[in-house]
Parts: C-alpha cells; sequence; structure tokens
C-alpha cells in the first residue's frame, strides 16, 4: 500500500476478504504514520518512502497518493517490476495513461487504474440486462457527482486538483462504458486561478445521434443519480450510483403508466471486493491487464476527459 488516507484504510480492510492474497508492506512519506496503519491492520513492513518499499519482496502495488503523483510513482513501481494497481486518476492526461500502459507492457507486470464501478456486480448486471436486450436500444446516459467538500488543506484545493478526474470521471466512465467513445464533447466549466477546475457540465454526442449527459463539482451538490434510457425501457440508478447495490427497471404500459422491477445486489465490504477479487485472480494467472477496464478503454476515457478539460479552461 502506498498512502495511507481514507480510501487506503478501505481498501486494505477489504483486502482481508479476498483470498490469494496478502498486504504484507505500507509507505507513507510519515514514517510514523506508516507505523500507525501497520499496527492498526496488521501489517508487518512499514517504509518511509514507496521506492524503498518497491526494493522489497513485494509482488503489487495499490496507489492512494494525490492525483499529480500517480504518475511518478506507478513509473517506479513499474520499473521495479511490480504489479500496479492505481487509485483514479491513473494519470492526469491521455498521455501518462498511455505512457504507463506502455511501461507496464514493456516490463511485464499488470497494470490497471481502480475504477472498481466497472466491477461492482450491479454494474456487471446491468451489461447483462442491456446484452437481454430488455432496454431495446440504449439512447442516452446521465449521471453526475457533484458534493460542496470544504475548503480545508487536501490535495483536492491544490494545483493538480480536479473535480472532473476526480468525479467526473465516473459518469463519463459510465457514458463510455454503455455508449462508447464519443464523436462529440460539449463542455463549459470553472476554473481557478491555481489550474484546479471545481466544477463541470458536459454533453457528449455519440454516434447513431445517442447521447449522455454528465456534471461533476466540489463546490456544490448535484444530485449523483445515474440513468440510462432505451427504446423500450429505462433504468435509474440512486446516488451514489457509482457503488449503488440497486436498480430500477421501468417498463412503460398503456395510459403513462410503468411496471416498476428493482434489481438489488449484496455488497461486499466496502465494495472494492469484486474488483480486487478481479485483479488478484488477473495477476496469478499471468494477464498484463483486466478486459473489464483494459488500457485501450481506460485511454479513450481520458481523451474524453481531455478534451472536457480544453474546453472550460
Amino acid at each position: 500500500m502506498v498512502g495511507t488516507g481514507a480510501i487506503s484504510r478501505q481498501m486494505v480492510a477489504d483486502f482481508a476478504l479476498v483470498s490469494g492474497a496478502t498486504v504484507t508492506a505500507v509507505a507513507s512519506r510519515d514514517v510514523q504514520r506508516a507505523c500507525d496503519f501497520a499496527d492498526e491492520f496488521g501489517i508487518a513492513e512499514r517504509h518511509a518512502s514507496q521506492r524503498e518499499m518497491f526494493g522489497s519482496d513485494i509482488d503489487a502495488v495499490y496507489i492512494a497518493t494525490p492525483h499529480v503523483t500517480h504518475f511518478e510513482i506507478a513509473s517506479e513501481a513499474i520499473a521495479a517490476g511490480k504489479h500496479v494497481l492505481c487509485e483514479k486518476p491513473l494519470g492526469m492526461n491521455e498521455r501518462e495513461v498511455r505512457e504507463l500502459s506502455a511501461r507496464a507492457v514493456d516490463a511485464g507486470v499488470f497494470l490497471m487504474e481502480a475504477m472498481w464501478m466497472k466491477f461492482n456486480p450491479l454494474y456487471v448486471r446491468l451489461i447483462d440486462l442491456i446484452a437481454e436486450g430488455v432496454l431495446g436500444d440504449v439512447r442516452s446516459v446521465r449521471a453526475a457527482f457533484g458534493a460542496a467538500f470544504p475548503r480545508d488543506d487536501s490535495s483536492r484545493w491544490k494545483p493538480g486538483g480536479s473535480a472532473l478526474l476526480d468525479q467526473g470521471i465516473y459518469p463519463v466512465t459510465l457514458a463510455h462504458m454503455l455508449l462508447g467513445r464519443p464523436e462529440i464533447v460539449d463542455a463549459q466549466g470553472t476554473v481557478g486561478p491555481d489550474g484546479v477546475d471545481v466544477r463541470e457540465a458536459f454533453t457528449l454526442g455519440f454516434s447513431g445521434d445517442r447521447f449522455a449527459h454528465g456534471a461533476s463539482s466540489m463546490v456544490e451538490w448535484i444530485d449523483p443519480s445515474a440513468a440510462v434510457s432505451g427504446s423500450d425501457a429505462y433504468v435509474t440508478i440512486a446516488g451514489g450510483f457509482w457503488w449503488a447495490s440497486q436498480l430500477t427497471v421501468h417498463h412503460p404500459l398503456p395510459w403513462a403508466q410503468r411496471r416498476q422491477e428493482v434489481i438489488e445486489v449484496a455488497r461486499e465490504g466496502n465494495g472494492y471486493v469484486p474488483m480486487l477479487r478481479a485483479v488478484v485472480d488477473a495477476i496469478r494467472a499471468g494477464a498484463l491487464e483486466h478486459p473489464l477496464h483494459n488500457a485501450a478503454a481506460t485511454a479513450d476515457i481520458y481523451a474524453t476527459l481531455d478534451e472536457i478539460r480544453r474546453q472550460i479552461t
């Protein structure tokens, strides 16, 4: 584990529910924090730097540090021959994502962004519903994630912070999952003098007159739900849509009525377990990427994120 923040705490707890992998080391710039974290979770090794930890006998690393450090730390891990699961965003832009993917292939190690939403059993079920034709032809997607975060000393408010990369990445990823790569991007937003984008709204256009609406913000609340609309039915997912365990299928009936079908899935741990299990299985099988969130799909998402940021700056 690189980093000892809130996400690392949730992740190490979920690793305890996954067979075939054990968290054996943690690194932090503050060695005391690493020691406290290791003591709390029964982790044997604690290190004052990731470089020191990458020189030890570990197989894979999970990176949960501020956005701007991901490329450098992931590069170090790859160069040391370690498999990498990196908290989103994997990089600050498409170029960094593609560079990391190329380095991982050259080094023969696994690399994946920790986009847990794609592994959420609810979204696996949604994909099945679409494949079964329950929604008919999927025509549009709507999703947003906005929260009025306190203006504290956290990295989100410092250069490299980004509402789009931290929150907007979820609605963009959902649109890519269900509609593919957009042909048109239309965005507006607000960027502070330090280059931190604090809010954005965007419309993505796809072939066949399909579209997606999305928004993200760290200065106001936006309904964090999602909807997927098709020619025969539509699905609603309550907030936060990226970790939800329940969706409702709305089947239209005559006279403006509809039949509702609620589908619920079990949630394991903090919700990261399905992703962690899939990553462990992929690494043990010798895979260099996972088909649910492979390098090509990840880079395509960042191409869209780059264009949104270009339009709002």
